[in-house]
């Protein structure tokens, strides 16, 4: 037949790629298509800016790795960062890892974000991965099997605190009254409330789980001893976890001071006490001689045992792991637990504001 007529148009314009409008016959092709090595303004500005970024993501990625250092890849598993050099190829800069058997991975630069320093635990050093070796794979998918089963195991033990039966204590006496009124302080609205939805938790049948989140120097700590008094006062014992040592002592100091005209026993567990002596005072919290116990990690060890504990208050919760946390609320079903926090962990303030955890704010600041 005859042959179509074809017709040509320049225009001048700018086009990030070209595109076909086959009812109408009509082929648009920009410069990308018909010269390739040219491209719009747009597009240049489009790859400029994500340039931009993967050099922006790799310097992220490389800021605290230094060569020698041990690294991991997501894909490659664990080797040792040698540098940054040009590929030969194109002359692009990328990072140089040394895998087992002195087999070299070049990692372009805008793939760096998929390198990480390594952070492990315990003074032995791990064996570079192999490339092309399964084993990476099959350990990076035992490691998503144990992160989603203890998450599992993290949501069973919440759900059976939320609908456990805990110890409800009773509404507050004239002690209560005293110990407050000794308090040299005006409270602020928001620690008042915050004390009343404690206390309301506590005389609760469900145990307590609550966040009480606000700046250091807002008056958590005052909280905390007034539902330590009133745990306290009803014969049970408390348990307050705090994690550098010397914050232990602060808390500790502090603590002898405000229950000072109360007849309650304070002990201090960490390492400023001698074997010897955190011996005798494990002794008297098994026999509940001992009312309140201060401590640091050491309170999550196996040997502390409790003879009725009634309270466990968390203090920057943020350094200590999840599984020391998790640890007491599974021994202790139904113990009230208390967190204080200025910088609470996005796990933390996710179930708080999903409404898993109850939480008390204090904005205001102290008068």
């Amino acid at each position: 037949g005859t042959p179509a007529l074809l017709s040509i148009t320049p225009l001048r314009g700018e086009l990030p790629a070209g595109f076909s409008i086959p009812e109408a016959k009509t082929v648009v092709l920009s410069s990308s298509e018909l010269f390739g090595r040219y491209q719009s303004a747009t597009a240049r500005r489009r790859a400029s800016r994500e340039d931009k970024a993967r050099k922006a993501r790799a310097q992220a990625s490389l800021k605290d790795i230094n060569p020698g250092d041990l690294v991991v890849h997501t894909s490659y598993g664990i080797g040792k960062f040698i540098n940054i050099s040009a590929s030969p190829d194109s002359g692009d800069e990328e990072m140089n890892i040394l895998y087992r058997d002195n087999t070299v991975l070049h990692v372009p630069l805008s793939q760096a974000h998929l390198v990480s320093r390594y952070i492990g635990l315990g003074s032995k050093t791990p064996e570079l991965n192999k490339l092309g070796d399964s084993k990476r794979q099959r350990a990076k998918k035992s490691a998503e099997r144990s992160v989603a089963d203890y998450a599992a195991q993290l949501l069973n033990v919440q759900a059976e605190r939320q609908t456990g039966k805990g110890y409800s204590h009773p509404p507050d006496s004239k002690w209560m009254w005293e110990f407050e009124s000794s308090f040299p302080f005006r409270e602020t609205q928001d620690q008042l409330r915050a004390i009343a939805q404690t206390k309301a938790d506590m005389e609760s049948t469900r145990p307590m789980d609550r966040l009480i989140c606000g700046d250091v120097g807002f008056g958590k700590t005052e909280v905390a001893f007034r539902a330590a008094f009133k745990c306290m006062l009803d014969g049970k014992q408390c348990a307050v976890l705090v994690p550098p040592t010397v914050l232990a002592w602060q808390h500790y100091q502090s603590a002898l001071k405000r229950f000072e005209h109360f007849p309650f026993k304070i002990e201090l567990l960490s390492r400023f006490r001698t074997k010897k002596q955190q011996e005798e005072i494990l002794k008297q919290v098994a026999l509940g001689t001992v009312d309140m116990v201060i401590g640091t990690h050491r309170l999550v060890q196996k040997d502390v045992k409790f003879k009725d504990l009634g309270l466990v208050i968390i203090d920057e919760e943020q350094r200590f792991g999840v599984k020391h946390k998790e640890k007491l609320k599974q021994n202790f079903i139904g113990v009230d637990m208390l967190t204080l926090s200025a910088t609470p962990i996005p796990r933390t303030l996710n179930m708080a504001l999903s409404g898993i955890r109850d939480m008390s704010t204090i904005e205001q600041p102290p008068f």
